[in-house]
């Protein structure tokens, strides 16, 4: 691993150590959970102001977010950050076996839909539960969105034709 990555996990660490800093200490995932989605919007202002110095340090902030949430995690014994990485990998490559599979080449329409199709099987088929992981913390209006997306890939209400 890269040794600043490592460094900021060593620094993760030592903040919520015992000598650690009383306010990293006491927070829970529940208590930085506000603090992570304000740094995916500062991350996403940053994008739509095109400020490419300001997208460096706000990617830095989010990613301490996740640091965060990992460190918690390993110190409750459910994962750690390299379990964290292993997983975005593992997903990463099975969701474009086009790239790191036999299948060849795909174009934009043919990996959108193959992506839907691997996700849609990853919850267990294309049936209603595909609608149980659309995260209720989601804006209403992002959640509708992805709601009538996902629902529209299960197909036709009952004898309705599309």
């Amino acid at each position: 691993m890269n040794s600043r990555v490592l460094e900021l996990l060593a620094i993760m660490a030592r903040l919520r150590a015992a000598d650690g800093c009383p306010w990293d200490r006491q927070q829970t995932f529940t208590s930085i959970a506000p603090y992570t989605i304000e740094e995916a919007y500062e991350v996403a202002d940053a994008i739509e102001r095109g400020d490419m110095a300001d997208l460096k340090d706000e990617l830095g902030d989010l990613l301490f977010q996740v640091v965060f949430h990992a460190q918690m995690a390993h110190e409750a014994g459910h994962f750690d950050f390299e379990a964290v990485a292993a997983a975005v990998c593992d997903k990463l490559t099975r969701r474009h076996p086009h790239v790191f599979g036999d299948h060849g080449p795909l174009n934009l329409a043919e990996q959108s839909a193959a992506w839907e199709d691997i996700k849609a099987g990853e919850r267990g088929g294309a049936d209603p539960s595909a609608l149980q992981d659309v995260p209720n913390a989601l804006p209403a209006l992002m959640r509708a969105d992805k709601l009538s997306k996902r629902a529209a890939r299960v197909g036709p209400v009952c004898g309705q034709s599309r």
